[in-house]
């Protein structure tokens, strides 16, 4: 990924994706208070009300070979989504998760990270790319179909769905 990527939604907000630095810590705290509840505990299997300092250290220093979190900002720098992609060490799977600012859901900011995280997946040589979500969040599951993600359900997990892209 280049340092910095402007990126147009489909309805025609303009973002710039970059890699999450150390200066983020302080923004992505903000950024993780301004998600939906259901957002924050799901991404972070927690129920607690935050996002702690580890969990937003380990998303800004993550494996720097596997792992990579990168951020769309607005014009004035505010973060609007976050986007974390991990993958095995021998590159056949990776997972991305996506959060998107409550404010701007519905908007095709998470629909343009999802794209970028795609082929950012296709660039490390990555065989299969793959996103859990909640049976619930038709909204995020109707996105990855329309890129064509194919559905799977988890098993002994009836609430989750394994959304799957190979390449």
């Amino acid at each position: 990924m280049a340092d910095k990527d402007i990126l147009e939604t489909r309805t025609g907000i303009r973002v710039q994706v970059r890699p999450a630095q150390d200066g983020d810590a302080k923004a992505l705290a903000h950024f993780f208070s301004a998600v939906s509840d259901d957002d924050r505990r799901f991404r972070f299997l927690s129920s607690a009300p935050g996002v702690s300092a580890g969990q937003i250290h380990d998303l800004i220093h993550g494996d720097p070979d596997n792992c990579e979190t990168f951020l769309a900002t607005d014009e004035k720098g505010a973060i609007l989504a976050a986007a974390t992609l991990a993958a095995d060490p021998d590159r056949t799977r990776a997972e991305v998760a996506i959060s998107v600012r409550a404010d701007h859901r519905g908007k095709g900011v998470g629909w343009s990270m999802l794209r970028h995280a795609t082929d950012r997946a296709q660039e490390m040589g990555v065989g299969l790319l793959q996103a859990i979500e909640s049976r619930a969040n038709h909204a995020a599951i109707e996105l990855e179909r329309e890129q064509g993600f194919v559905a799977r359900s988890v098993d002994d997990e009836p609430s989750l769905l394994i959304l799957e892209k190979r390449f």
